[in-house]
This record gives C-alpha cells, sequence and structure tokens, in this order.
C-alpha cells in the first residue's frame, strides 16, 4: 500500500472543499492549525487536533465563561417560540422582565452564540432600558462581530456610532471587529479607513488586527496596502519578523487546497470524480 504525506498549513474551505467533506464524511480535514494528512488508498488520515479560524471562536465577553441559568435557558426558548408572534412583548415584559443582571445578560449572549439577529437586538434593546444598564464596549463588540459575520454591515456600522453616541471609545477589539466586518464585504477602502483612524486614535492594533488586514489585503491583490500595514507591524508587534513569517507560514490559498485535495483523492480514490474547481 503507497503511503504519501504532505503538511498543511492552516487554511479556511471553500465550497469545493466542504461539497468534498460532504460526500466523504469519514475524511476529516482541518481549516487551521498545522498538520501532516497521509494520503493513502484508503483515503485521508490526520495526526493532530484542530481549531479551526483565526481564533477558537468568538472573542469572550465579561459574561461568556458563565453557566446558563434555567430562568435563561427558559428565556431563551420562550423567545425563539414567541419570534414572530404577537406574544413576543408578553414574554419581554412577563419573563424577561424578572430576570437578575446576570441572567438577562447571559440570554443576549446565548441568542448571539445561537446566531439569533433579530432577537439578539430587541434583548440588547431591553437590557439598555433597564436601570442598572452602562455603556458596555464587550457588548457591543460581539454584536459588531456578529452582524459583521453574517455581511450585516449597515447594522454593524451604526452599533459602532451608537456606542460612541453612548459615550464609549472604541477599543482594539471593537476596532478589529469592525474591519473585520468591512472586509467580509469586500470594503476595502473603509476598513483602511477605520484602521488608520484606530492608530490615530492612539489605540494600537494587536496580532489579530495585523493578520486580519494582511491577509484579506493580500488576498484581495492589495500587495501595497499589504505592505503598509506589514511595516506597522514594526511599531506594534514584538519580534516583527517572527510575526510576519509565522502569518506567512500559516496562510494557503483554499484555492491550493482544494487542487491538493482533487488530485490526491483522484489518483487515490479511481472510482472517484475530480470535484470542480470553485
Amino acid at each position: 500500500m503507497n503511503t504519501l504525506q504532505i503538511g498543511i498549513p492552516k487554511m479556511g474551505f471553500t465550497e469545493t472543499t466542504t461539497r468534498f467533506l460532504l460526500h466523504n464524511p469519514n475524511h476529516h480535514l482541518p481549516c487551521s492549525s498545522s498538520m501532516v494528512v497521509s494520503v493513502s488508498s484508503s483515503g485521508f488520515s490526520r495526526k493532530s487536533t484542530i481549531v479551526c479560524g483565526l481564533r477558537s471562536g468568538p472573542r469572550k465577553s465579561l459574561w461568556r465563561s458563565r453557566v446558563l441559568s434555567s430562568e435563561a435557558i427558559q428565556a431563551v426558548h420562550s423567545l425563539k417560540l414567541a419570534r414572530n408572534s404577537d406574544k413576543l412583548d408578553e414574554v419581554f415584559s412577563n419573563r424577561l422582565s424578572r430576570l437578575l443582571k446576570e441572567d438577562l445578560i447571559a440570554t443576549l449572549t446565548e441568542l448571539q452564540r445561537q446566531n439569533e439577529l433579530e432577537l439578539s437586538l430587541k434583548v440588547f434593546g431591553f437590557v439598555r432600558k433597564e436601570l442598572w444598564y452602562k455603556p458596555d464596549l464587550s457588548l457591543y463588540s460581539d454584536l459588531i462581530y456578529m452582524f459583521g459575520k453574517n455581511k450585516l454591515i449597515e447594522t454593524a456600522e451604526e452599533l459602532f456610532l451608537e456606542l460612541q453616541r453612548e459615550g464609549l471609545k472604541p477599543n482594539t477589539r471593537t476596532y478589529t471587529e469592525m474591519i473585520g466586518a468591512f472586509i467580509q464585504v469586500d470594503m476595502i477602502e473603509k476598513a483602511m479607513g477605520l484602521y488608520a483612524s484606530m492608530k490615530e486614535s492612539g489605540c494600537a492594533p494587536d496580532k489579530l488586527t495585523l493578520t486580519i488586514l494582511i491577509r484579506n489585503l493580500e488576498k484581495a491583490g492589495e500587495e501595497e496596502l499589504a505592505s503598509t500595514v506589514k511595516k506597522d507591524c514594526e511599531e506594534y508587534v514584538e519580534n516583527p519578523e517572527e510575526f510576519l513569517i509565522e502569518v506567512a507560514k500559516n496562510y494557503v490559498s483554499t484555492s491550493t487546497l482544494d487542487i491538493v485535495l482533487n488530485l490526491f483523492f483522484c489518483f487515490y480514490r479511481q472510482d472517484s470524480q475530480v470535484l470542480p474547481l470553485a
């Protein structure tokens, strides 16, 4: 039996790769973290534990580590059941109004985790009316991340403006989430404009900010802009050369992954068909 091992660094998956995994459920492949893939006549196998994405899930707010109480679980369930009915106002007045502060915040966080966009926004509006409410950057950042991830850029922008109207000053995370939201919808100019405003405000970009910008600018063919961000690494990152090597080493285009998967899967599984590239 012939076996070939190839190293594949961090990566994301395109629709083509997703189709591959759907048609071949026994082949578990990573979308981040370095690994070695073994290819043999029996298919692919892996030798490492994988975590997807630039971060292991959304950045946690101050409230995310709390276990949901039964009251919060019931509130989430009631909201989802009443979402499109006249009973939604009743749920807010009879159930959410009785929740403790921690349970109400936990309800909001759980709705965000479930990607309940409209309900999350309504519960956030309810939270803001509570007597104990004080403007909180982490709450806004969580929402900006959620709406940016779903490419609802107008809502993300409105939240970014609203937090400032409430007297809050964006921090590194808030700027990064908004920059990421712009990049999600290919608004490179706005992303770079906000990046410039971030630096002018005295808010230093972190490694995540720089990585998101460098990778996506290069992917979009904006080499000059990517070079500008790379130069900023000298100011904002300790050991910038090592950081840039790591960014380059851990990034491989998804089209390259598709080619590798198609070639090796077709070669070793002769009964298979070559998957069309996206």
